[in-house]
């Protein structure tokens, strides 16, 4: 049964669920994620006229849904409920399933993107099309829409404190960050969505935007692959998801459009292109995670590293390392769940450390991964099933580098008053002081350690060299389907070196009034 669906005004948000087996849908745009990339790019395109509708693979949440509980709203809305790792389980990958995407559950941490980024960009990958200069504006207008704002010091919660106080102690660089947040509560629960919509995410700001100006955002909808007929993307096939919010649910549907925006992010926007025979080259390659390993330090008195601001203070003493791989600290938060997966141990052991954790201070360096010429990244592929792999080996010089930051927050920790601190590694290897530091030796081995990451970029480079990229920098156009855009952080040549989500903001702000000026013309 084929059911056509005309797009328009008022918008909605539509539940894949709710429509029949076969259904076809017909749009001026169609945009594959609501993520940071997705949404803006819904608002600013329907605020000029376009019919846009956006499909997102997870579902459509609300803050009601927000139970402020791991076990409950990590299956609800992470990919692979919070447990996706790369193809040697090396690195944990924390990654958003919902609409808004990772919005709905990072750390409200925004930074602009570094200009020595672009610089480097320019010089080494072709990146001739879009500079800081140009940004600039983009990145005011979304600061605006969002809120963003820088914390005073004394909004910061213990476990960001210790870590300014640390870096103060030791002379090094530290600095509050910037939120997207307003009439925040503090509540700490940042990472399992915001219960009272405190968060500016893409949920509560440029989605309903998109929506109030006659966008549809279509929940629960699986991209299987882009149609490509006569060298331009004719429609998207995509499965429906089942009530479990994981399965398919044996429906069908059909997506038809002039033009289509992929911003399925660095993981799903390769696997999409691979799934429909547009591989090759350098789709899914230079894929960058920020490798991040944590320490765990212990107080006197206590900390409560689960409430409170997560993200509020943040280092960027160590990003320019000359030739070394480059770092920057954070905080990050602990609820019981993730600090439980996170400790090394069994049995009395790890029971014993979880009845420290009101004790306990988390802080997590971030290795700054793709700017040396032998630093390739990742690659991401598909199963036979069609789910995407991710295939990152830990370079040495970013082990090295993970080593020496391991050792950086160590001596922070002391500094602010710590008791002893622990490095994630099984069997244990606890420090009392700097002098026991040494027992992280060289022969630092990154198996043993619990690394993630929450930043994936790459893997759909940017680039005026067809080559050496998958689409080109003036507009993110695909080098050859003139039809099909890729908006979002896999388009990024390297990792930031600074959490991702107003690079993409920003980036996605001006390339869609670039688009939207072209296609009107």
């Amino acid at each position: 049964m084929s059911q056509a669906i005309a797009l328009h005004k008022p918008g909605a948000f539509v539940d894949a669920g709710t429509l029949a087996d076969g259904a076809t849908l017909k749009a001026d745009v169609v945009i594959i994620g609501s993520g940071a990339g997705g949404a803006v790019s819904a608002s600013q395109l329907a605020s000029a006229g376009f019919d846009v509708l956006v499909l997102e693979e997870g579902g459509h949440h609300t803050r009601a849904d927000f139970k402020m509980r791991e076990d409950i709203n990590y299956p609800m809305l992470y990919q692979e409920a919070g447990a996706r790792a790369t193809k040697d389980v090396g690195v944990t990958i924390l990654q958003g399933r919902a609409v808004g995407g990772t919005t709905v559950v990072n750390w409200t941490t925004s930074f602009r993107t570094p200009a020595h980024v672009y610089e480097h960009w320019r010089s080494a990958h072709a990146v001739g099309g879009v500079t800081v200069e140009q940004l600039g504006p983009h990145w005011d207008e979304v600061e605006r829409r969002l809120n963003i704002q820088q914390v005073s010091l004394d909004e910061t919660n213990r476990n960001n404190r210790v870590l300014y106080d640390g870096c103060k102690a030791l002379g090094l660089a530290v600095e509050t960050t910037r939120r997207n947040v307003k009439g925040c509560m503090k509540s700490g629960y940042c990472g399992m969505g915001c219960p009272v919509d405190a968060k500016q995410s893409m949920l509560v700001t440029y989605l309903p935007d998109a929506v109030a100006r006659g966008a549809r955002v279509v929940s629960r909808c699986r991209v299987d692959k882009l149609v490509v007929e006569g060298g331009a993307v004719k429609r998207v096939a995509a499965s429906v998801i089942g009530d479990d919010g994981y399965n398919v649910s044996g429906k069908q549907i059909t997506v038809e459009a002039r033009r289509f925006i992929l911003a399925a992010g660095g993981i799903g926007t390769p696997a999409i292109l691979i799934r429909s025979g547009l591989g090759g080259g350098m789709v899914g390659r230079r894929t960058f995670l920020h490798p991040v390993h944590g320490t765990a330090a212990h107080y006197k008195d206590p900390v409560e590293p689960y409430y409170g601001a997560p993200q509020s203070v943040a280092s960027h003493a160590h990003a320019d390392r000359g030739d070394e791989v480059g770092l920057f600290y954070e905080a990050a938060p602990m609820h019981p769940m993730l600090a439980a997966v996170a400790t090394p141990g069994y049995g009395a052991m790890h029971h014993g450390a979880m009845q420290r954790l009101p004790y306990l201070a988390a802080h997590v360096a971030l290795a700054i991964d793709g700017f040396h010429p032998s630093e390739e990244g990742g690659t991401i592929s598909v199963r036979e099933s069609g789910a995407p792999v991710i295939d990152y080996v830990v370079p040495l010089r970013v082990r090295k580098a993970l080593l020496f930051g391991a050792k950086t927050l160590a001596r922070i920790n002391f500094a602010a008053g710590a008791t002893e601190v622990g490095f994630g590694e099984f069997p244990h290897v606890l420090a009392r002081n700097e002098k026991e530091l040494d027992r992280l030796t060289e022969n630092y081995d990154v198996m043993k350690l619990p690394l993630f990451s929450a930043h994936v970029m790459g893997g759909c480079k940017m680039g005026d060299d067809p080559k050496s990229s998958v689409v080109r920098s003036t507009d993110l156009r695909h080098h050859t389907l003139e039809n099909l855009h890729v908006v979002d952080g896999s388009v990024f040549p390297t990792s930031l070196g600074v959490n991702p989500q107003e690079s993409i903001y920003g980036l996605a702000h001006l390339i869609s009034e670039r688009l939207a000026s072209a296609w009107k013309t």
